[in-house]
């Protein structure tokens, strides 16, 4: 049976409030009743609206479990989304940066690909028709977290609380230019990332992991939303963080993660990789 509006209420506020007292709870999915997907994305809507009351704004989105790979890890089988915020959302230019893990609960730390969208994307369109709709790639790190103890969890525990969603590291934004876009489209299905903590090599992953590529991802996305009455379209300016392309892996203050993006030798599209030192 469906929550009820009071039920999916109550829920947005208890997630809201775990996020803000930096404290974990149960997963909602072991409570009498359980909860539906539907249900969750119904929670998430409510959270987000609470956010935005209190001045947050949604920048994009976050496509989380697009990595078949981990899926067995988990134990959630299809890919989930969550809102990304202004407050959430950090643009980092320099060679390397710092990042406090103080706002986030057992953060994991994951290597994507960040699409930013210039036109408004259709649930008809392909991957190549995609492509026109994305006016530049970037190379970043999305700091994921579990508000559930032990990242023990079902698909709509995740989605209710945020998508996993902790923070996006957003590195150089590359201009996609329309004569390089094919070559940029299969260059976003053959890349590979290598992922490293202070100097050891921790996993690589391949586009491919990523539901075929993050292009692909970014299509499952439209066709998801298009699918959901209750669901905002992706705007001009939408930010899409496509998934994690290696494991994600637990991160601490004192650690120095990098990585390098190899297969992206596009005119312009030579991704750098993060260098990021975390913090308390």
């Amino acid at each position: 049976m469906p929550l009820s509006t009071n039920a999916i209420e109550a829920t947005a506020i208890a997630i809201l409030a775990a996020l803000d007292e930096r404290r974990q709870i149960a997963p909602f999915t072991d409570q009498p009743g359980g909860m539906s997907l539907p249900d969750a994305y119904r929670v998430s809507r409510g959270v987000t609206a609470k956010r935005i009351a209190r001045g947050e704004v949604p920048v994009g989105r976050k496509i989380g479990f697009t990595n078949r790979m981990i899926w067995d890890e988990y134990g959630v089988h299809h890919p989930i989304d969550g809102p990304v915020y202004d407050t959430t959302l950090s643009d980092t230019t320099g060679a390397s940066r710092t990042f406090s893990l103080a706002a986030c609960v057992e953060p994991r730390i994951e290597p994507e690909i960040v699409l930013g969208l210039s036109a408004a994307p259709t649930a008809d369109m392909d991957e190549p028709a995609l492509m026109s709709c994305i006016g530049w790639v970037a190379h970043g790190f999305e700091i994921v977290q579990s508000l559930y103890p032990g990242w023990r969890f079902k698909g709509a525990d995740c989605v209710a609380a945020f998508g996993l969603h902790g923070a996006l590291l957003c590195g150089p934004r590359h201009a996609l230019q329309p004569a390089t876009r094919g070559l940029a489209l299969q260059a976003l299905t053959r890349f590979s990332i290598t992922l490293n903590r202070d100097d050891i090599t921790m996993d690589t992953g391949h586009a491919t992991n990523v539901l075929g590529g993050p292009v692909s991802a970014l299509r499952h996305l439209v066709q998801a939303i298009a699918q959901d009455a209750e669901a905002a379209p992706l705007q001009p300016g939408d930010i899409i963080t496509t998934g994690t392309v290696t494991r994600a892996f637990p991160v601490l203050p004192g650690e120095r993660w990098t990585t390098h993006v190899s297969g992206m030798d596009v005119p312009g599209l030579e991704l750098p990789g993060m260098d990021v030192t975390f913090t308390a």
